[in-house]
């Protein structure tokens, strides 16, 4: 029996609103990281040319942490009151704005759209891992493992070429951030028809499901300190691994293509652990797996040992890992969309105020200390909790659940 016109219409019409959809996620993925990883290799220049002390210099990349903590226990609200979808769009608009706002000469200007990026990126960030558990309740981990590899490998290109486009094609470092702008543009054109498609769903809560007070929780905490953790670990990398790799020799267009590198190689595995995380019981062998690479990344740093790629890629794999389990975690220890999205608010806020801390600490130490040294022995320190709170947050429970 043929299938008929309408329905075969019905069935083209939905399989093309299931690839806008994953197209849209794809491309909001790829501008919650290059708007960021872009700064690192170019802050030895932008401190030059604006006159900044290496901590304020760290505040470039702090102060979009500050946001993320600020305004990331809002995102579920304002996604709840206006619709998942508009509150999305609205953002990458104002991301828009904020790498515009940023290209500029201006120190106030610089910071003022460092903050509206930061912003930006705080909703998406939250909201993301509620909308794959609501529409792809199956494919958690695959879902998780696109997101990841999209927010990655932008961030990594962006490492790469800031440098370049910066020096060789006369736009200087202004002309590199505001580059950006055209990918968040992009990705506002390819998620508009989202509108009306999902306004009002993705977080209304069932009245059949319980709300979950997740502040009350002890595992919703040990996923937050995780959270908060692995960030502090990659906005610190990302920010200054380009002036310790200058620090031991290398040019910096080279120390630019190292950060790259690192990103690039860790890209399967950043795809890879949230589908294992998914099929395992508990994640603690992939949570103790990660902080391995960790300490054995940075303590090659410290030994000044010449391998400094084979040390950036371990980090690098470190911080892919430690990021996919931290988003995957945010599923796979809740019930529903709307816990999934208020535990994801929770831990972007607390994690990324812990975070906040990081570049700016690791640029004052350097200051003080005048070497890497001191730095570097604490990041070994914060890996050392990483995996203590890894451990507790991988055991296989669900917030609100009564404990066995």
């Amino acid at each position: 029996m043929k299938a008929q016109p309408h329905t075969l219409h019905a069935q083209a019409a939905s399989a093309s609103t299931g690839w806008l959809l994953l197209l849209g996620i794809i491309l909001i993925a790829a501008n919650l990281r290059a708007p960021i990883t872009s700064v690192g290799p170019l802050i030895g220049t932008i401190r030059h040319d604006l006159g900044l002390s290496n901590t304020l210099a760290g505040m470039i990349t702090t102060l979009p942490l500050i946001a993320f903590a600020l305004l990331s226990p809002l995102a579920p609200r304002l996604a709840r009151r206006f619709g998942m979808s508009p509150v999305l769009l609205g953002s990458l608009i104002l991301l828009v704005i904020g790498i515009v706002v940023r290209s500029s000469s201006n120190i106030g200007l610089l910071l003022l759209g460092t903050v509206l990026l930061g912003l930006a990126i705080s909703i998406c960030n939250v909201l993301m891992p509620s909308l794959i558990k609501e529409k792809y309740p199956l494919q958690i981990g695959v879902m998780i493992g696109v997101y990841a590899v999209a927010m990655n490998l932008s961030g990594a290109i962006a490492s790469g070429i800031s440098v370049p486009i910066a020096t060789h094609t006369g736009l200087g470092w202004k002309g590199a951030l505001g580059l950006w702008g055209v990918l968040a543009v992009i990705a506002i054109l390819i998620w508009i028809p989202q509108l009306g498609r999902q306004q009002h769903k993705a977080l209304i809560t069932k009245s059949s499901e319980k709300r979950t007070n997740v502040w009350k929780s002890s595992l919703a905490w040990h996923v937050t300190i995780y959270m908060g953790l692995q960030s502090m670990l990659f906005y610190v990398v990302i920010s200054w691994l380009p002036d310790i790799l200058k620090s031991q020799g290398l040019s910096s267009d080279s120390a630019g293509w190292v950060l790259s590198l690192m990103q690039l190689a860790i890209l399967p595995l950043t795809f890879i652990v949230p589908i294992l995380a998914g099929r395992m019981k508990n994640q603690i062998a992939l949570t103790v797996a990660t902080a391995l690479c960790f300490f054995i990344g940075i303590g090659g740093l410290l030994s000044g040992n010449h391998l400094v790629l084979l040390w950036s890629i371990l980090i690098g794999i470190g911080a892919g890992c430690s990021f996919s389990l931290a988003m995957t975690f945010f599923g796979l220890r809740t019930a529903n969309a709307h816990d999934a999205a208020e535990l994801s608010g929770m831990a972007q806020s607390v994690g990324y105020l812990l975070a906040a801390l990081g570049p700016t600490l690791f640029g004052y130490l350097h200051d003080v200390t005048n070497g890497w040294y001191v730095p570097l022995i604490l990041l070994l320190v914060i890996t050392f909790l990483l995996l203590i709170f890894g451990i507790a947050a991988s055991r296989n429970r669900v917030i609100g659940a009564p404990k066995a």
